[in-house]
């Protein structure tokens, strides 16, 4: 059985911004995606790898930020990528903490109001 999440998209403003944001906070390069309408870079995916694959999308007349949609990244200790969220232009919202035998998590908010989480075993 798969995962039932497929596909995220991160609405955002500032294309330019959110890029820089989530590569300095991630140490992960996104790349851009050739899609007629729309500006997207997606996150690093493998096609038979775990997990979901997406992008950050800026769309004309598309709202970004206070949306109900919570995704997290997968890292090898969230403390390290939750320790850059504020200086790469984002607010922590909440500093790495237990979640019993699910391990760890952290959150933070990007430039444009969206929060997110980041997720570790250790």
């Amino acid at each position: 059985m798969n995962n039932p999440v497929g596909w995220f998209e991160i609405y955002v403003q500032d294309m330019a911004r959110a890029v820089r944001f989530y590569q300095a906070v991630l140490q992960l390069p996104l790349e851009k995606l050739e899609f007629p309408g729309m500006e997207m870079w997606t996150f690093p995916m493998q096609p038979d790898g775990k997990g979901a694959a997406g992008s950050l999308v800026h769309m004309a007349g598309r709202p970004s930020g206070g949306n109900s949609v919570m995704v997290y990244f997968s890292c090898g200790d969230c403390a390290e990528e939750a320790g850059r969220i504020e200086a790469a232009g984002g607010k922590l919202l909440q500093a790495k903490m237990a979640i019993g035998e699910y391990g760890f998590i952290a959150l933070g908010q990007d430039p444009d109001g969206n929060s997110f989480g980041l997720h570790s075993m250790q």
